[in-house]
């Protein structure tokens, strides 16, 4: 079967799923605003399924590699629900202390496609962790709209503390080098950017299109950042103006890039929306700034 790109849907339809993702509109909203846009022998059920993930399709590291040891663990989390489980991944071979890298998940929790990309990153020579923020309430269900609409029941000042005691876990850990990054997807992108502005020893955060911090806590951004965004994403991008001049004024180490005419998820290889060259070109930039960063 061909691979749907974003080019095989109405950008208007686009728009109407990202806002469905984000819980903008429920799923009946998306089915009746979506019915305009089924025609030829499609429905509105069908586009909803064409544009959700295929986890299958998008898996590049497979769970059993044999180059990558991985395990779930609990992290403790005094400050936030008591305690986070986590996916943990490194190489089968290890040599010398890594550096280390906290993964946050989109806003379905630890779902199989960043499962996949913790261990990639195993792969590259880190010590990987992926947290998931619906620890508290059963973890991750296995059906991203369950998810969704369990991860609308948390308690974000809870979860913002489950992810900081993740990330100090993490670069404790007695076979790190010290030096943690953070990479984090739309709701992981926010929360890379919420960790920049909490911990003063981050050594890296790389937010894909993710929520911008307020511009007045941009002066407690202590690590480099390199931002990814993506061109057709109003609800992101609009935001970026002030919190880009509020970062020049602090001083701060930034580098941002827009990838024209992708939609928001385009590095998410499970969907629709992803956009092979840029998310390859974003990826290697990713690969080549944590190396910089936290190797040495």
């Amino acid at each position: 079967m061909q691979r749907k790109t974003a080019q095989d849907f109405d950008q208007e339809l686009l728009i109407l799923f990202d806002a469905y993702v984000h819980g903008l509109v429920d799923r009946r909203g998306f089915l009746e605003k979506a019915q305009k846009f089924a025609v030829g022998g499609a429905t509105a059920v069908g586009l909803l399924a064409a544009l959700s993930p295929n986890f299958a399709m998008g898996q590049v590291v497979p769970k059993d590699d044999v180059r990558i040891t991985t395990r779930m663990l609990d992290v403790p989390s005094p400050a936030g629900y008591g305690s986070i489980k986590g996916y943990w991944a490194q190489p089968a071979k290890v040599d010398g202390k890594l550096p280390c890298i906290l993964v946050i998940h989109e806003n379905r929790g630890l779902n199989p496609h960043i499962e996949d990309i913790t261990r990639r990153l195993a792969l590259e020579g880190y010590l990987v962790l992926a947290p998931d923020a619906l620890t508290p309430l059963g973890g991750y269900p296995g059906d991203e709209d369950k998810a969704r609409t369990l991860f609308a029941q948390l308690d974000q000042t809870k979860t913002r503390e489950d992810f900081v005691a993740a990330a100090g876990w993490l670069q404790a850990q007695p076979q790190g080098n010290g030096k943690l990054g953070a990479v984090g997807f739309c709701y992981g992108g926010g929360m890379a950017h919420t960790l920049s502005v909490r911990l003063p020893n981050l050594a890296a955060a790389v937010p894909f299109y993710g929520n911008h911090p307020a511009p007045e806590d941009a002066v407690k951004v202590k690590a480099p950042l390199l931002i990814h965004f993506a061109g057709v994403d109003e609800r992101i991008n609009a935001a970026w103006p002030a919190y880009e001049a509020a970062l020049k004024a602090a001083g701060a180490r930034y580098t941002a890039h827009q990838y024209p005419g992708t939609q928001h998820g385009f590095n998410n290889d499970t969907t629709p929306r992803f956009d092979a060259p840029a998310a390859k070109l974003a990826w290697d930039r990713t690969l080549a700034f944590f190396s910089q960063t936290l190797r040495g």
